[in-house]
């Protein structure tokens, strides 16, 4: 198991500084990816329902309108480190053109020699959709799907080709292509039963965070059974569903106290050492190849990294040690 954390793109942490000094904190603890969200504008008054906390609130709300863009920040980030993987958490597919985005992502794989690992999702917020001028918000999760084989074909085919709805284009050049053969990991976040047909029809790895109140994924067996459900929808359109790999958000992951259910119950991964040892030993049983972890906590009100690189040596050194003995 690959074991990843949140960087900062919003908030006092969000400096060249703070970025640069938590990506080699996790590079040289061991962690094996590091993520950065994506919002390009935000609203000043956001009415959509935010997917991941029970009070469908978007959190953050102090640190309206600052937000670094994604792509660029994670290229910033390829050049200030050299082993760690760089993943997109995830990015919102519909925000850019697809050409732009391919070749984006592509240069970035490039220039990081192989490490990208891409993202994607169709978003939630339709004020920043409406904000960006896009009338997407609809149709997002079709144009999501149609732009992930648009990048596939302009990252595989010597002489890119694709007519749809959403996208077209022919008589191109793409070049260079992406390093990672035939192109960077396809990650596919989602919970919901599209999100699992996308994934099983386009992703190398699907990806859901665990506490989406419509579906909550706080139990291994019920993680299984949803991810079996994307191997299933695999099989139908002709994939290897053992092709696919399973990766698990933890935006709540607590090494500092237990964290309990409406029915009493110890929330996965919150709790002791020994505690959230046994929960990821859990994870690995039911197949969880990638663990993302959120060690930013109140230092998103602060201008000090302190709290977060001990949370990610904690995490390191008393926490993977018990899982790899």
């Amino acid at each position: 198991m690959k074991f990843g954390f949140v960087l900062p793109n919003r908030g006092p942490l969000s400096t060249r500084e703070g970025l640069i000094s938590l990506a080699k904190q996790g590079e040289s603890l061991g962690f094996g990816f590091m993520a950065v969200s994506d919002h390009i504008v935000m609203p000043r008054d956001i009415s959509s329902t935010y997917p991941y906390t029970d009070s469908g609130e978007f959190p953050g709300g102090e640190f309206i309108g600052d937000c670094l863009e994604q792509l660029t920040t994670l290229a910033f980030i390829a050049g200030a480190t050299s082993k760690a993987q760089l993943l997109t958490s995830v990015m919102v597919t519909p925000y850019r053109s697809a050409i732009h985005a391919g070749k984006v992502l592509a240069t970035i794989d490039v220039l990081s020699k192989g490490r990208l690992l891409i993202g994607l999702g169709a978003g939630w917020m339709e004020e920043e959709f409406k904000a960006m001028g896009l009338n997407s918000y609809a149709s997002r999760g079709g144009v999501t799907d149609e732009y992930i084989s648009a990048f596939k074909e302009m990252w595989t085919s010597n002489n890119p080709t694709f007519k749809g709805d959403h996208v077209s284009f022919s008589n191109i050049a793409f070049e260079p292509k992406p390093m990672q053969k035939p192109h960077p990991p396809i990650w596919t976040g989602g919970e919901s039963p599209a999100a699992l047909r996308r994934a099983g029809k386009y992703a190398d790895v699907w990806y859901p965070i665990g506490n989406n109140p419509k579906h909550r994924l706080q139990k291994p067996e019920k993680l299984y059974s949803y991810f079996e459900k994307v191997k299933e929808n695999a099989y139908e359109v002709g994939r290897d569903p053992e092709s696919i790999s399973l990766a698990y958000a933890a935006s709540w992951y607590d090494e500092r106290k237990a964290h309990t259910t409406e029915s009493s119950n110890r929330t996965i991964l919150t709790g002791s050492f020994d505690q959230i040892a046994s929960d990821i030993g859990q994870l690995k049983e039911v197949g969880v190849d990638y663990l993302l972890i959120d060690v930013l906590g109140f230092d998103l009100l602060s201008s000090s990294t302190g709290e977060s690189k001990e949370r990610m040596e904690v995490f390191s050194t008393e926490i993977i040690s018990r899982v790899i003995n």
